[in-house]
Order: C-alpha cells, then structure tokens, then sequence
C-alpha cells in the first residue's frame, strides 16, 4: 500500500479538500468544532497570527489560512503528519501569507517560539496527555499570546478540570457532544 493510499480527506472552508492520516493518532477536529471556532473567533482571522499545537492534519491551520490567517506555525510530533500538513498548507496557501510546521515534542518547540506572540492559538493535545497545564504555562510563561488574543483549549467535556494559568481568565466554554472547548484570554 502507498502513501497515497493510506490518506484520506476532509473538506474545510471553500468546499477545499485536505488530506489526514487515517486512524485516530492524528484526529482532525470535527467539521462542526471547526464551524463554531471560527464563528466565535469571525471577524478576528484575516490578518492573525495563529499557532496550532499538536496540529495533526493540520485541519485548524488549513483553515485559518483560507480565512486570510496572515502566518501560521504548527507544531506535530509525528514526521508523518508533518508532511501531510506541509502539503496542505502549500496548497491552501495565498503568496501573501506565511506559515511553518515544527516538528517535535510541543514544550520542547514552545521554546523555540519566545519572543514571538500569536493573536489565537488552538491547542488540541491527545486528550489523555496530560499536556493541557504544562503547554498552557509555557505559553503565559514564553508570552506567546497576544494581549488582545486567545486561546482555544478542545478537550473532551467528562473529566476536564480547567487549568488555572495566573493572569488568564476563561472567556467561554463551549461542549459539542464528545467534544468541548475552553477558551482563554490575558485579564485586561
């Protein structure tokens, strides 16, 4: 069987099709949490700085950039996935517009990042990582968002405990069946 053969596809805005590894090491965010964010963030991608961590199909960064996202970094574990989303930002891609995948242990490329600040970020970890305080710290930490960004947290709705991050506050929390959001924001 052929790389090609082992892909699959999902659509995103534009009727645009992508290609996702099949299983669900890298889960694409459903099409209906995909909708509601950027509903909630409308008005607020064309011209962002997005940072999708743990970006898997690279679905959210995709999608960003044919809303008009001005740069976009990802930042994967698996070289797999990787290539995939290199290949799907190429091709969503406008030449006014920047984008960059990290390949690499999520804390580990946070640190790579300091200095640089992001207008939303969406963090989508494996859900039973433990990952949601430690990236969640490195971010406030590494001053990655913007003072006048935020963050979306997909987590699963049973067993969430919202991590506390001094000087965050929690903006909104949004459940979509098995799927639910925590977002996030500097205190004004």
């Amino acid at each position: 069987m052929t790389n090609d053969q082992l892909k699959m596809s999902l659509r995103i805005y534009g009727n645009r099709q992508i290609k996702t590894l099949p299983g669900q090491d890298t889960r694409p965010t459903s099409a209906r949490v995909r909708e509601a964010v950027f509903n909630i963030w409308q008005g607020e991608i064309a011209g962002c700085r997005w940072l999708d961590l743990c970006t898997g199909s690279g679905s959210m960064g995709a999608e960003a950039l044919c809303r008009g996202a001005s740069l976009v970094v990802g930042i994967e574990m698996s070289s797999r996935a990787c290539a995939i989303i290199q290949e799907n930002w190429q091709q969503v891609q406008n030449p006014n517009q920047e984008f960059q995948v990290l390949r690499g242990d999520v804390l580990q490329r946070l640190k790579n990042l300091s200095g640089k600040q992001f207008d939303r970020i969406y963090f989508d970890p494996p859900y039973a990582s433990g990952l949601y305080q430690p990236v969640l710290e490195a971010i406030a930490d590494y001053e990655l968002l913007d003072s006048s960004g935020e963050i979306a947290a997909e987590h699963s709705p049973q067993n969430w405990t919202s991590p506390i991050i001094p000087d965050w506050e929690i903006c909104r929390e949004k459940v979509y069946g098995k799927t639910a959001l925590t977002f996030y924001r500097i205190l004004q």
